[in-house]
């Protein structure tokens, strides 16, 4: 992913009114030509399109805290799922007194009547607003009149005392865009850290000084910057399979206040350095204050229970699952403690910041060199790398340090191996938190492990079907993860038979599973199986992908700008036997198969013999890299074709 990152200069000090300026596309200019658009040619998926979009942000005379934001687009709705585009939510920030306003809507809803252009106005009135929480409101609107084929116009205007972050643009949305543009005014006396992200390319990028633009009162006068952007043909954001959270691929950007300088000579700085941050979370009251606070607890505890350990990884390894049985997780997220921690302790229940600031704790007590780790989780932002932006981590994990080897920790599931982070931490890097100047730096937040999956079947072709024994040897991420399918559903039974759900007409019996609490070895599950054969004209059909079948590619654009990340590498193999009595005859095998991705990211084997009475299958998926990017998309895409065309392919059998 391309991230541009571009750090201006201003001064935040503003304009009055609405904007002055000859901006954007001028309303009311709906053709029949628009009207009578059927499909959009850039994208004839698309339930609509829109054709034009325009927004100006700058802050008003009224005072530095007034940033408005002026916005209208045109819409077409090309289908009937596209009806919904009609209905507007707009969410209002407040904190206390302060608060978002929406202060004025205008919208036209165009249709075309025996060939002519009929027009119906929106009616304000027909606006509501809703208390969400403590923090949001939400504005909701409908425009009347709407059929596909219809045009509508919108032009709203919103107002917000929060000028920390100027108003972002997200160029990209679930719809296809004819034109995106986005004009910024910022005064010349703040700095802001402009980010821009995604993957579609500006089309415009130009700035331009307005000679005093800003004028709040009495003889204080301030330049502005006008900045400029804009997007042509924007194709419309898909959400596929295997990335990230969609905020970290839209073509959009970012703002976030820097400092200010102040007329009266007053200069505040709002973006602080690493080396602030780092004091600021070791000293913090749910942060650092709390980490020394479970420490002097612990300390009466812990080198006890170290005491008996041989070696510093034995110790963490008794540390950690000391704290994942002695606190439970209440399944939220969060960098901070919630409650003091000796409520944590006593109580046995705290949120991720409790749980794993804990966890440093404790290591610590035990006399191992343990820090705290900030990360953003896989469905939230990636943090920016150049300015600390506090608001990007929502999470924290441990990280020990034994000599040879650092590994991260995350207690807060019983069943998370030592050293394995859950996947929803493998998201680019994380901040380390020390109080050690020289060790606060960024980690990669890689897999220390792959997802490793394989399935042993020996089959016999009996009179009442397939009948014979399966071993599934799981281990890494498939290994917690099918731990943890079998913990939800509360049983091996209630597990099993989702297996028997899976596969129509499997009958399993004699399940077993190894190592189910043992969480340093691999998961190992037996089980006999029974699957009834079916003869069409004489002949039977047989698929011996039972278990794992891939049916769908989830690649299916043909092309691909964003990564596809899997999170870890994968292993899957397949070993499988089948004995066919004399009485019935193999007329055909499924068709040997290889693949192989370029520079050993992956391939896909699969060889199949017929040997007198006995049928070997033997297929194996390796997928090498947790990230490919957008040129390596087509050869990945190709690997996951043949892998579907091989396990939707059947063994034909015939009865002599």
């Amino acid at each position: 992913m391309k991230i541009a990152l571009m750090l201006f200069g201003f001064i935040l000090l503003l304009n009055s009114g609405f904007a002055q300026y000859n901006n954007g596309f001028g309303l009311g200019n709906v053709t029949k030509e628009q009207l009578q658009l059927k499909i959009y040619d850039k994208d004839t998926s698309a339930s609509a399109v829109v054709l034009d979009e325009f927004g100006e942000a700058y802050i008003d005379n009224k005072g530095e805290n007034n940033l408005i934001l002026e916005y209208k687009a045109k819409y077409k709705i090309l289908k009937s799922s596209g009806l919904s585009e009609a209905n507007f939510r707009i969410p209002l920030y407040k904190d206390g007194a302060n608060k978002q306003l929406l202060l004025e809507v205008k919208a036209t809803v165009y249709n075309l009547q025996n060939e002519e252009v009929i027009s119906t106005k929106f009616n304000p009135k027909d606006i509501f607003t809703t208390h969400v929480s403590e923090h949001w409101d939400e504005v909701t609107f409908a425009l009347p009149g709407i059929t596909v084929g219809s045009v509508f116009e919108v032009n709203y205007v919103l107002e917000s005392p929060f000028i920390f972050n100027f108003y972002p643009w997200k160029f990209q949305s679930h719809l296809p865009k004819v034109r995106s543009e986005y004009w910024a005014r910022i005064p010349g006396n703040y700095i802001y850290n402009i980010a821009f992200r995604g993957f579609v390319k500006l089309n415009l990028n130009e700035s331009t000084i307005i000679k005093d633009c800003f004028t709040p009162g009495g003889p204080y006068k301030a330049d502005c910057a006008l900045y400029k952007y804009a997007i042509y043909n924007v194709p419309a954001f898909i959400t596929e399979d295997h990335m990230k959270a969609s905020i970290n691929y839209l073509s959009s950007i970012d703002y976030e206040l820097s400092e200010v300088k102040y007329f009266d000579g007053r200069v505040v700085r709002y973006t602080k350095t690493w080396k602030d941050v780092d004091n600021e979370f070791n000293t913090g009251e749910n942060f650092g204050k709390q980490i020394k606070k479970a420490k002097s607890i612990y300390d009466k505890s812990i080198p006890r229970l170290a005491a008996s350990a041989a070696d510093p990884r034995q110790r963490a390894e008794l540390v950690y699952d000391y704290i994942k049985k002695n606190i439970t997780w209440n399944g939220r997220y969060g960098k901070y403690t919630t409650q003091e921690a000796k409520s944590a302790i006593e109580s046995k229940k705290g949120n991720v910041g409790d749980i794993n600031l804990s966890l440093v704790a404790a290591l610590q007590a035990a006399g191992l060199n343990a820090d705290p780790v900030i990360l953003a989780t896989r469905d939230y932002v990636l943090p920016h790398e150049l300015f600390p932006v506090i608001s990007d981590f929502n999470y924290v994990v441990a990280c020990v340090d034994l000599g040879s080897e650092k590994i991260m920790l995350d207690a807060t599931d019983p069943i998370l191996p030592f050293g394995l982070l859950p996947e929803r931490c493998l998201n680019g890097k994380g901040r380390v938190i020390s109080k050690q100047p020289e060790n606060s730096n960024w980690v990669e937040l890689k897999p220390s492990q792959k997802r490793i999956k394989k399935i042993e079947m020996n089959l016999i072709v009996a009179d009442e079907g397939l009948t014979g024994t399966v071993n599934i040897i799981s281990d890494g991420y498939e290994a917690y993860d099918t731990r943890r399918e079998i913990v939800l559903q509360d049983s091996e039974s209630k597990y099993v038979e989702q297996l028997q759900k899976n596969q129509l007409n499997l009958n399993i019996s004699d399940y077993k599973v190894q190592n189910l609490d043992d969480l340093s070895k691999p998961l190992v599950e037996t089980m006999k199986i029974e699957l009834p054969l079916e003869s069409i004209n004489n002949r039977i059909y047989f698929n011996p992908f039972i278990f794992d079948r891939k049916l769908n590619n989830p690649f299916k654009a043909s092309q691909r700008l964003y990564p596809v990340d899997f999170g870890a590498p994968e292993e899957n193999t397949l070993l499988f036997t089948l004995e066919v009595p004399g009485k019935i005859e193999v007329e055909e095998n499924i068709s040997n198969a290889a693949f192989t991705l370029p520079a050993n990211g992956g391939r896909f084997l699969l060889n199949a013999t017929t040997l007198q009475n006995k049928i070997s299958v033997t297929s194996v998926i390796n997928i090498n890299k947790v990230v490919y990017n957008s040129n390596e998309y087509p050869a990945l895409k190709e690997l996951f074709n043949r892998i579907v065309e091989s396990h939707n392919s059947q063994i034909v059998f015939s009865k002599k």
